[in-house]
């Protein structure tokens, strides 16, 4: 069967490394001047001291060196179910280890079970503080994060032997409040989980933040796990009662899925991109009661494993990445049709992981490998054609780097 074959080989790469280099707060924007600035992109190192990067985008897209802050927290790494060696890329087994909400950033630390909350400067976007104390989920494993600034919600889920989704206020002064009780998510996993199938790939927002999604990898070759979609109400502040995400959810399995992992809001619709690492990636549409239904599919040829995407604003279209294959695949959000495959080889990565895009131009970190160091790739979406590679390896950022967030000023 295909998909047994690509996670034969999406688990076979994901093996043990040597331990992260101490990271250094150090500078390295090279004296520019903060007005060149127009955002910030950021990443977690996910080392067993976690730190989020956050690298400065100049005004013409390219990536000036920032900072690193430290979470508070720690890092870890999922198993691989072929080598039961701790993972290298994608050691979260998921998208959105952190996320911007207003000018706020939290970032997951997957050790320590628990969320981290920055204030972004307002003129440097590169610049993050901590706000309060890291707050304490009740799971295992954190892995991915949503955060709402319509309705002041931060929601986490877990993916280890206590798995599932708890939300929490969170205010900008004093920080994260704290975490209710787990929406659990029956996986019956281990603690760091085995992966990457049967494992939480990731909580989003709808676009107009009323709805929290959770979404659900499957395991074809075992019985009774199949892959699902959870959409959870989320009802707004009246008076004194704080906005909160319902404790009930809506589940659902889009037809013809396996292993759904990365998704991404499709801007003026209900829909959702989503990519399957079994195939390649599905459009998904969203009923009134959050029922999730198949809209489109779109099988991407030569595809190992497919997981992680982005819309740019830039082409309207979505880009995916593939951890074994250094190519952009950029895809239609009508019908998951292949629009343009963008190949990367030359800049001797294996491939690439999480991806955000921000103006004209799409940001995707790549692990690295016995040759390259860390970096993120930066494409030139309309051009469709690379135009830098930053790398990280000068900070002490290493294969076990996860998430990509961005700030746009």
């Amino acid at each position: 069967m295909r998909f047994q074959s690509t996670v034969a080989i999406l688990s076979g790469l994901l093996v043990a490394s040597p331990a992260s280099a101490a990271p250094s707060n150090r500078q390295g924007s090279g004296g520019k001047c903060k007005s060149q600035l127009g955002g910030a992109v950021y990443l977690t190192t996910n080392g067993q001291a976690n730190y989020v990067v956050s690298l400065g985008v100049e005004k013409n897209g390219m990536l000036s060196k920032g900072k690193m802050v430290a979470t508070g927290g720690c890092g870890s790494a999922s198993i691989s179910s072929a080598t039961n060696m701790s993972a290298t890329a994608d050691p979260l087994v998921g998208q959105s280890a952190l996320t911007v909400a207003g000018q706020n950033l939290f970032a997951v630390n997957a050790g320590t079970s628990d969320v981290s909350m920055f204030s972004i400067d307002g003129a440097d976007p590169t610049k993050l503080v901590m706000v309060g104390m890291p707050a304490k989920v009740p799971g295992e494993f954190l892995n991915t994060v949503a955060a709402s600034a319509k309705h002041k919600i931060v929601c986490a889920a877990a993916t280890g032997a206590i798995a599932g989704v708890s939300c929490a206020p969170f205010d900008e002064t004093s920080g994260i409040g704290a975490m209710d009780a787990l929406r659990p998510i029956d996986l019956g996993q281990t603690t760091p989980p085995v992966g990457p199938t049967n494992t939480v790939s990731q909580v989003l927002f709808s676009e107009d933040q009323n709805t929290l999604f959770a979404i659900v990898k499957g395991d074809p070759g075992t019985p009774g796990k199949t892959g699902f979609v959870a959409a959870f109400p989320v009802t707004a502040a009246q008076g004194n009662t704080a906005a909160s995400v319902s404790a009930q959810g809506k589940q659902s399995s889009p037809d013809n899925t396996l292993v759904l992992f990365g998704t991404t809001i499709l801007p003026g619709t209900t829909d959702l991109f989503a990519t399957d690492a079994s195939f390649g990636a599905a459009v998904l549409s969203v009923a009134a009661d959050g029922t999730t239904t198949t809209k489109a599919r779109g099988v991407v040829d030569g595809q190992a494993a497919t997981c992680w995407t982005t819309f740019s604003p830039a082409t309207k279209t979505a880009f995916v990445t593939d951890v074994l294959v250094n190519r952009l695949v950029e895809m239609s959000v009508e019908d998951a049709s292949i629009l343009r495959v963008l190949d990367l080889s030359a800049n001797k990565q294996s491939g690439m992981i999480d991806l955000r895009a921000m103006g004209s131009m799409v940001y995707a970190l790549a692990p690295g490998n016995n040759e390259t160091a860390t970096a993120v790739v930066v494409v030139d979406a309309k051009a469709g054609k690379q135009v830098q590679v930053m790398d990280l390896g000068a900070m002490g950022v290493t294969g076990r780097a996860q998430g990509m967030a961005i700030m746009e000023l």
